[in-house]
């Protein structure tokens, strides 16, 4: 079997992974203190060590807004270490797949965003992850980049699904963002991808992938849905009122697309089928973490 190195193992798609990857091949979660991405140079030699046949980056600096402030960090694990892990897996014939975002585009488009159209990332995190997938393209090396968005799972410490539960439990009006359009996408069904991916892993695959779950939504819509799917499940809700605001009623420092749903028909074909509907994801994910919450 091939020994694949999943770094960023704790993370939410990273956990899905490591439940799933095992029936592809022989799997090494690292995470830190073994692997750092925010120091870079230190990767090179765990890659060496473990010779892995694929190397797949779930690892990322995800706090879109605290990036503003640190640009230097979030260059160093979204832009610099993917170059560094492009580099070393090209050194030994070994795969990468990498986890990028639709944050790299500006949200101008009115329709879904294909692999080629041209990126135009607001964010110094979408500017950190496009940095990030030049640096693996330039090198020439076998490797996937997948984009996805709006990712929420079982795992993590905080995603917007876990966010909003909690607010909705206690206090009863809540207010969310109207006009940023996008797919909601279970970390489960990312991890699902990838490891068909895996399963069928060529050289001419090599290239740029969109995945979400299909179906668009804004924020307030999703929100909308949590809810009333968390209370059919069971959840303690104290929310009554859900009250649709607009960007500009809730600044924030990092600029985010107003519209950034990605065409997946590419990734359709590799796999067979078109990703589930994030509401079918969504009342499943919602299931499973009732389900943890009461053992």
């Amino acid at each position: 079997m091939k020994n694949i190195l999943l770094i960023g193992s704790n993370g939410q798609v990273g956990q899905e992974l490591r439940q799933i990857l095992p029936a592809y091949g022989n799997i090494i979660p690292v995470t830190r203190p073994i692997i750092d991405l925010g120091q870079p140079e230190s990767l090179e030699p765990v890659v060496q060590e473990y010779q892995p046949q694929i190397i797949i980056n779930a690892a990322a600096y995800t706090a879109v807004d605290k990036a503003e402030s640190e640009p230097e960090l979030a260059l160093a694990i979204n832009g610099t270490a993917p170059g560094i892990l492009a580099a070393a897996a090209k050194k030994l014939g070994a795969f990468l797949i990498h986890i990028s975002t639709d944050y790299v585009f500006d949200g101008k488009h009115s329709s879904p965003y294909g692999e080629n159209h041209p990126t135009n990332p607001l964010s110094v995190y979408g500017k950190t992850k496009l940095a990030g997938e030049e640096a693996i393209r330039e090198l020439g090396s076998n490797y996937i980049i997948l984009r996805t968005a709006w990712v929420y799972g079982t795992y993590g410490k905080s995603n917007f699904v876990k966010t909003m539960l909690r607010l909705a439990a206690e206090r009863p009006e809540i207010r969310v963002v109207a006009d940023q359009i996008g797919s909601p996408t279970w970390a489960k069904d990312i991890a699902g991808a990838i490891a068909q991916i895996v399963s069928q892993l060529t050289p001419e695959m090599t290239g740029i992938y969109h995945y979400t779950n299909s179906g668009v939504a804004s924020w307030y819509d999703f929100a909308l849905s949590i809810f009333e799917e968390a209370q059919q499940q069971g959840f303690p809700l104290r929310v009554e009122r859900v009250v649709p605001i607009t960007t500009s009623d809730y600044p924030t420092p990092a600029q985010r697309p107003g519209y950034s749903v990605l065409d997946c028909a590419r990734i359709a074909a590799v796999l067979g089928n078109y990703p589930p509907h994030w509401r079918q994801s969504l009342r499943k994910m919602l299931a499973e973490f009732y389900t943890q919450q009461i053992l």
